[in-house]
């Protein structure tokens, strides 16, 4: 099906806006953005007419815990953290995801179109993450890129998780110390492996270990919880240690080092902004952070870490971050081309240009403007979300099967 979505104020976010622009959808993808006399749309299209309204790419939350840790569910639907072993290298967020949970549905209404579902932080290593779109009836239809990065923690979690249990870690040192060990251990698996390979021998497959493989030969990024600053540098100096890609998650403190971070060339996923000082790590966190790691020089993205701030709310800590201080530009950059980059899904999701997915969302304004809201939702190309202005709720595409 083709669908050409016309008139809008489209914003590429990699490229200049387009006032009276148009989309052309085909099938999954985009195939054309462009003026009216520079697109054409083929007869037999649907069109859209988009006139008066804002025409942008699906946002990207890459730091949430969407149908691993269900809304409103209580502990039957908290998969979030395996916290048994403190090296879950081999753990799988996409094995716990249910596309049904509530949060997939306020993704919507929020304008966000894809999410990278990550392990808790309970343990140092807590597994593997999952990039999915937030509209699908399973995991089949969701996931876009199966294996994205492998989430770690520092700080309060795990030491108080295995300190409550009176083992190791209980201190940051050990915490440290359980990664570094991990990492040695990899690298020692590695040179066995060749060793088997060039012998010809077989050789027994760990997956702890091949995981860990992944991170050292750079084909997976290291996504490391880390809030208070001296904590983001224990971080980077494992990174430097290992030699893997380090991005920093929450990062409340990185503004307190942000030329650091900048020198570097780390990237952070800053948030929960809206959030309390509900532990000690967090009584630094500042809604200026945002503006200062990005007149640093940070790539900077920006995640709610859902459930703990609703997914929904993803665009509200945007606007507030710009008003206290973080460019316009900067903060729609954030939710699209940043994360994207970070996690290499910028081949797929971020940004309005032919061949990208067709994850477009029209807004009936300027989406940093507090009164604008999402109007109509494209995953993949699919109608999935349209707001019903006689009820005033939005109404999502039926994710179960029908008989017909």
């Amino acid at each position: 099906m083709t669908t050409a979505i016309t008139g809008g104020y489209v914003v590429p976010v990699d490229g200049d806006p387009i006032d009276g622009g148009t989309v052309l959808i085909d099938g999954n993808t985009i195939v054309a953005v462009g003026t009216a006399t520079d697109v054409h749309i083929p007869d037999g299209a649907e069109r859209v007419d988009a006139c008066g309204q804002w025409v942008l790419p699906g946002f990207l939350d890459v730091h949430a815990h969407l149908g691993v840790h269900e809304d409103g569910e209580g502990w039957s639907g908290e998969d979030t953290n395996e916290a048994t072993d403190p090296n879950g290298a081999r753990f799988r967020a996409v094995d716990g995801i249910d596309p049904h949970e509530v949060g997939f549905d306020d993704a919507l209404a929020g304008g966000v179109t894809s999410a990278v579902i990550k392990p808790g932080s309970a343990n140092p290593i807590g597994g593997q993450t999952v990039a999915v779109k937030t509209w699908g009836r399973t995991a089949f239809d969701m996931v876009f890129r199966d294996r994205v990065s492998v989430k770690s923690a520092l700080g309060e979690n795990p030491k108080r998780v295995y300190g409550e249990k009176d083992k190791t870690p209980a201190t940051r040192l050990g915490v440290a110390a359980t990664i570094r060990e991990a990492f040695t251990s990899a690298r020692n698996y590695m040179a066995q492996r060749e060793h088997a390979r060039n012998e010809g021998k077989p050789f027994d497959t760990d997956l702890t270990n091949e995981t860990l493989c992944a991170v050292l030969d750079g084909t997976l990024p290291w996504d490391q919880h880390t809030h208070r600053a001296d904590d983001i540098v224990t971080a980077i100096r494992l990174a430097e240690e290992f030699g893997y890609r380090l991005i920093v998650n929450h990062g409340t403190e990185g503004h307190r080092i942000a030329d650091l971070l900048a020198e570097r060339d780390v990237p952070v996923i800053l948030g929960p902004i809206f959030t309390t000082r509900a532990k000690v790590e967090l009584r630094n966190r500042s809604l200026r952070a945002p503006g200062i790691l990005d007149r640093a020089g940070v790539r900077l993205a920006i995640t709610t870490d859902h459930p703990v701030v609703p997914i929904d709310f993803l665009v509200y800590q945007a606007i507030v971050a710009v008003k206290e201080g973080l460019d316009p530009a900067s903060a729609l950059r954030a939710l699209t081309v940043n994360p994207a980059s970070m996690l290499g899904l910028a081949d797929r999701v971020g940004a309005l240009a032919p061949g990208m997915d067709a994850d477009v969302v029209i807004w009936s304004g300027d989406p940093l403007e507090i009164t604008s809201r999402a109007l109509r939702v494209y995953v993949s190309g699919r109608d999935v979300y349209r707001f019903d202005h006689d009820t005033g709720e939005g109404v999502v595409a039926d994710r179960v099967y029908r008989e017909r």
